[in-house]
């Protein structure tokens, strides 16, 4: 069921908890049972307020079970719900202190699951993944079930490509490889929780076949909180990821940070077997290609927020975000030329050094009212965001006969800073009616401002020499304004959305040319109408089990640095560009959902593709030029499993096991592209509770040969566990983790549709590693008892940031 469905206005009881001194009581944990024979129906937890509610009940006669601890159970006296009483907004429960336990200091404990499975979306606590703190976020989504990252960067959802990130609820309108090392900077001990949505609703961007929103860590607990964590991995080098975050709440002002601090050394290591052949496919030349790539980097991440509560129903927020790093990276590889009767024909070697520094700042401004109980919220949003970078880099080439000597030598330099600016401005409404019906709408618009300059030296006898030929001063332009409404009905066992979003999107870009390369430019007008549907059925009254059915359509634009027509060189044989002329992906999509309560998921999904969006290769005189380009149709059906069990008390598991179906038909270069491939992927997450201290997990995934644009990867597997040792009353931790056990997961690429060529790839990274971890949480994240000596409108007014 989709989330619009989960925020519908159904039938509800909400209430409060307090002490018998007053004060409320959070984190109580409040039980809804059938009234004849005390069924769990669903629980809650209470907020920072001591409020509860729960929603989307069915007609019946329920009891409330509130336990909390230092404290008495409660019970209520049977409370009916039916169509003439559809909400029940009950006064504070006072819970009576238990004997024998000392109120001064309650120390709370709870587990978090690794995985909840809401209806409109899976949720992942960071924090119950043992080897979290070890790791940088881009890795922790690489251990998250459901995520897969390719050689390239690209991050998948479910099977599918072209996943949006969000940051707080925020876009990133990042590259993929300047989000790639965005995510690396950021150590894990920051994450709160991950949010996968398969099919996000209109409200979203309609960009992107899938969205992963990462939270960050936010505590609402009153007085000084925080934690630190100090992870630590060895892989063939080390990696070191240290956070603090810290929150402050004090009357009607709610402070918070995320600090943190990464510190890597990492190794790539690629071997190439290129092969080129006639127009009659006779074998002419063969280039056998070593790379070896070792890069040092750090990276400091701050963010820094303040809630203020206005009012009861009025909060204005502030961020500000500062995320920086600089690396340096050396890159050498060595080559074999071959004719066509396997002599060498040269030996080739270069060497790249470089170094790259990035400074992004990102500034919010948000505001949420809501109006009394009615269940009407407006929240607006502004924000700004500056991306800076500068990559410098030296190489040097030389070509050598066989007999060793020396054929020919290039040196050149060249530097690429660039400056983005992005502005943005949205508004949300939401209106719920008295007969479970809702009605949201908002509009969002946005500007990307992009200056890149490419400066490229020749170097002879030390002195350099501009080449004008490949320097150039690319600008991008771009500005999407956007509107959506939402519609949503829900009655007995029926649920309905109806979503409509309109996205105008307007672009240019301007290369500015010099006295060797001409100025060109190109604009671009269009708009997208992206509709979606959802429909559900309860089976039964207790919502157990769920069928859902839903169609939406998106869309995949080009980021802007794919549009950017500059050339960038690997090597002597690799050269990648942009291109200004690729259009936006389509993507139509159906589903069909079963769902029952967090044990089981299915899915099967239809999706079909227009202008399909790749990286394709041309070999040119022996070099492989590498572009993006809409080089085909094509479609994927994906069955889906998802199950969650527990076979003993102390071990809990979770499978999933997706089957994906893939066709694409189209033209490369001439060459005609008609593929079609079966993808299998399993994942396996298992968890040990060996005692109130101890505990365990051990996971395995497997991906069988894939498809992506003109490369099949072949298939491959690793294995990953670690134990974790609480301390300190639970408020610290040590944790030991292991990374691909075996060093399995390494690439195995060959190239399909390439004219009169072809390629072989392997692919290692330093992904086997030992790490070591240190938590610890401190602050009033126990509930001391205090009699309050002032109970003003104010004082109530306090607890609701």
């Amino acid at each position: 069921m989709p989330a619009a469905f989960a925020q519908s206005v159904p039938k509800m009881i909400s209430g409060a908890v307090k002490d018998d001194r007053n004060d409320v009581i959070p984190r109580a944990t409040v039980r809804l049972l059938t009234a004849g024979d005390s069924v769990l129906v669903k629980g809650e937890v209470t907020n920072a307020d001591g409020k509860f509610q729960l929603s989307s009940l069915a007609n019946g006669t329920y009891i409330l079970a509130i336990t909390a601890i230092g404290q008495k159970r409660f019970t209520s006296v049977p409370l009916t719900i039916d169509d003439a009483h559809t909400t029940i907004m009950l006064p504070a429960f006072v819970l009576m202190p238990a004997k024998n336990i000392d109120l001064k200091e309650v120390v709370v404990s709870a587990k978090k699951p690794l995985i909840v499975q809401e209806i409109d979306k899976t949720v992942v606590n960071v924090d119950a993944m043992l080897s979290s703190a070890t790791s940088n976020t881009l890795e922790v989504l690489e251990k998250t079930p459901g995520v897969t990252i390719a050689s390239n960067g690209e991050i998948s959802l479910n099977g599918r490509s072209g996943v949006t990130v969000l940051i707080d609820g925020r876009s990133t309108y990042m590259s993929a490889q300047d989000l790639t090392a965005y995510l690396k900077s950021l150590p894990g001990g920051i994450l709160d929780k991950l949010e996968l949505m398969d099919n996000p609703p209109a409200k979203y961007d309609a960009a992107g076949n899938a969205i992963i929103n990462i939270r960050l860590k936010k505590n609402r607990v009153g007085g000084l909180t925080g934690n630190v964590s100090m992870g630590y991995s060895q892989g063939k080098y080390g990696r070191s990821n240290d956070a603090v975050n810290l929150n402050y709440k004090y009357k009607k002002i709610n402070l918070f940070t995320n600090l943190g601090y990464t510190q890597e050394k990492t190794y790539n290591l690629d071997n190439y077997d290129r092969r080129f052949y006639s127009p009659t496919a006779e074998l002419i030349s063969t280039v056998d290609l070593k790379n070896n790539l070792l890069n040092r980097s750090h990276g400091q991440s701050i963010n820094l927020g303040l809630d203020y509560a206005a009012s009861a129903n009025t909060t204005i927020g502030f961020i500000v975000n500062i995320n920086g790093g600089s690396g340096k990276s050396n890159f050498d590889y060595t080559s074999k030329n071959y004719d066509a009767k396997h002599q060498v024909d040269s030996i080739g070697a270069g060497k790249t050094t470089g170094n790259t520094s990035r400074t992004n700042v990102g500034t919010n401004l948000n505001f949420l009212h809501k109006f009394s109980n009615s269940g009407r919220e407006l929240s607006a949003d502004i924000n700004y965001l500056t991306y800076r970078s500068e990559t410098n880099q030296s190489l040097q080439n030389f070509v050598y006969q066989p007999n060793g000597a020396l054929s020919n030598r290039t040196d050149f330099l060249y530097a690429i800073p660039s400056l983005i600016n992005i502005y943005t401005a949205k508004a949300d409404y939401v209106h719920p009616f008295k007969n479970k019906a809702r009605l949201d709408a908002g509009f969002k618009s946005s500007i990307v401002d992009n200056d890149y300059i490419a400066q490229y030296y020749d170097v002879v006898n030390t002195v350099s020499f501009i080449d004008n030929a490949k320097s150039n001063h690319f600008k991008y332009h771009e500005n999407i304004n956007a509107a959506y409404v939402n519609s949503q009905k829900e009655w007995k066992r029926f649920g309905l959305q109806l979503g409509l979003r309109v996205e105008n999107t307007q672009a240019r870009g301007q290369q500015l040319g010099n006295e060797a390369v001409g100025q060109s430019n190109f604009t671009k007008n269009y708009t997208g109408v992206f509709p979606s549907a959802f429909l559900s059925y309860k089976l039964d009254t207790l919502n157990k089990n769920t069928f859902s059915l839903m169609a939406v359509r998106r869309i995949n634009r080009p980021n802007y640095q794919l549009l950017n027509p500059f050339v960038f060189f690997k090597d002597q044989y690799s050269y990648t560009s942009g291109n200004p002329f690729v259009n936006p992906q389509y993507q139509s999509r159906y589903e069909l959902k079963f769902q029952h309560k967090q044990l089981l998921n299915m899915g099967l999904s239809y999706n079909k593709f227009t202008n399909v969006i790749f990286q394709t290769t041309q070999a040119v005189d022996n070099i492989f030029i590498t572009k993006p380009e809409n080089i085909a149709n094509g479609y994927m059906t994906i069955l889906s499993t998802s199950l969650s069990i527990s076979p003993r008390k102390w071990w809990f598991v979770n499978y999933t096991v997706r089957f994906l179906h893939m066709n694409l038909e189209g033209q490369v270069y001439t060459e005609n592209l008609n593929f079609s491939t079966n993808v299998v992927r399993f994942e396996a997450n298992n968890y040990f509770t060996i005692n109130k201290n101890w505990n365990a997990e051990f996971s395995g995934y497997y991906a069988s040969r894939d498809l992506n644009g003109q490369t099949v990867t072949s298939g491959m597997y690793q294995l990953r566990a670690a134990v974790q040792k609480k301390i300190w009353n639970n408020k610290g931790s040590i944790r030991l983790s292991v990374d691909d056990l075996f060093h399995s997961w390494i690439y195995h690429n060959r190239s399909v549709g390439l004219k009169q060529a072809e390629y072989f790839q392997t692919s290692k990274s330093d992904t086997q590693r030992i790490g070591f971890a240190f938590t610890y949480r401190f602050g009033k994240d126990t509930f001391a008892r205090k009699r309050r000596h002032n109970n003003n409108a104010s004082e109530e007014e306090t607890g609701r940031l």
